[in-house]
């Protein structure tokens, strides 16, 4: 049996319309590598195109981002009305939209025509490959796979990951749980199977993969290959200064706003070791932000307080209740989801709590960390 890589190889090369997914909220590694794989696949002669759930947050915009980009993927698949014409010919369609309904008018050569001789049927998706980049399952894709869970059966899968605790989801399963991020994996595959397409728009996304997936070269997943992969791609032509201006320097104003806010009412429990901040909605009207943008605000609460342990932020999501959005240690996170039954996105678990008093809010959420083992 091939190996993984060659099976990836294989399967890219018999391929023309390939379609890369990314999780829903998409890290610097999963959007880097993405956008190379992405060019690398286009200089090809492919015709890729990414999907992803939620918007993409504003420091990427640096990166030159792909034509074929999208946040869904309904039209991925065509439906068909079939018309049995062994009994009776087709003379004429014609098709109107009136009163809110698209009509299709057929008129048969003779007679009637008999409702036995339609049948619907859909037809093959428009891609040959799906490719999933830096989701350790299929859920985590959110509404991309919750809406065309068909896809994932009727077209080859493959998966492309640097955690080890990644499902094996995929028809091929490329999980390189030595590497620094899934950037350092594709770059030594597209080293190994075309180098002369590494241009300096590709170097540019794999090094913003490494970067984030590192925090430039700080987190304890950072190799001394980290370091080599690194200087290759600056070598032709990354610009790693840019990088981290944009990553973890460049705000715009709107964040910067709500930073402000949060700042101005942060707390903090020395005993739980968890810093936090009860958002009003007055808060997003004078920012112009929203609660999307929470994930940010609390990378930079981690940046500012090393000794932290958990990052909140509350807000009210209606008038009767509220929820509490949490960053922390992946060992943490996987207990407070259970703990709180939150949702888990990356990097953060969102809580619905079922009463609007902020301040309740965070006392009953700092009684239940306070019980984690």
């Amino acid at each position: 049996m091939l190996e993984p890589k060659q099976q990836f190889k294989e399967f890219l090369e018999k391929s023309k319309n390939i379609l890369i997914l990314i999780p829903e909220n998409p890290s610097g590694d999963a959007v880097g590598s993405a956008w190379a794989l992405y060019y690398f696949l286009e200089k090809k002669g492919k015709v890729p195109s990414i999907a992803f759930s939620n918007n993409l947050s504003v420091k990427y915009n640096f990166l030159p981002k792909p034509e074929r980009t999208t946040t869904e993927i309904s039209s991925a698949r065509d439906f068909i009305l079939s018309f049995d014409t062994s009994r009776n010919k087709i003379k004429a369609v014609q098709c109107e939209e009136k009163d809110g309904q698209y009509n299709i008018l057929i008129t048969p050569e003779k007679g009637s025509v008999d409702p036995r001789d339609f049948s619907f049927i859909p037809a093959q998706f428009k891609y040959d490959l799906v490719i999933v980049i830096d989701s350790p399952d299929l859920e985590k894709l959110g509404k991309i796979y919750e809406k065309n869970t068909d896809l994932f059966f009727e077209v080859p899968v493959m998966n492309i990951d640097c955690k080890s605790e990644n499902d094996n989801f995929g028809k091929v399963n490329l999980i390189g749980s030595m590497s620094s991020s899934c950037a350092e994996m594709l770059y030594y595959f597209m080293e190994e199977a075309a180098p002369e397409m590494l241009d300096e728009k590709i170097c540019q996304c794999l090094l913003t993969g490494i970067i984030s997936a590192t925090d430039s070269f700080q987190k304890k997943n950072t190799t001394p290959k980290s370091f080599l992969t690194a200087a290759i791609l600056m070598d032709k032509g990354a610009n790693q200064q840019e990088i981290v201006r944009w990553l973890y320097k460049t705000q715009p104003l709107n964040i910067l706003k709500l930073w402000g806010r949060v700042m101005a009412k942060v707390k903090w429990d020395d005993n739980l070791k968890i810093i936090w901040s009860e958002i009003t909605v007055e808060d997003f009207i004078q920012s112009r932000t929203t609660p999307e943008n929470l994930p940010v605000i609390l990378e930079k609460l981690q940046e500012n307080f090393s000794e932290g342990r958990f990052f909140m932020a509350l807000y009210n999501d209606t008038i009767s209740s509220s929820v509490a959005v949490i960053k922390a240690s992946p060992e943490d996170l996987a207990k407070i989801q259970i703990t709180l039954d939150g949702q888990k996105k990356t990097g953060i678990i969102e809580a619905k709590l079922s009463f609007n008093d902020l301040e309740k809010a965070s006392q009953i959420v700092k009684e239940k960390l306070n019980n984690l083992k």
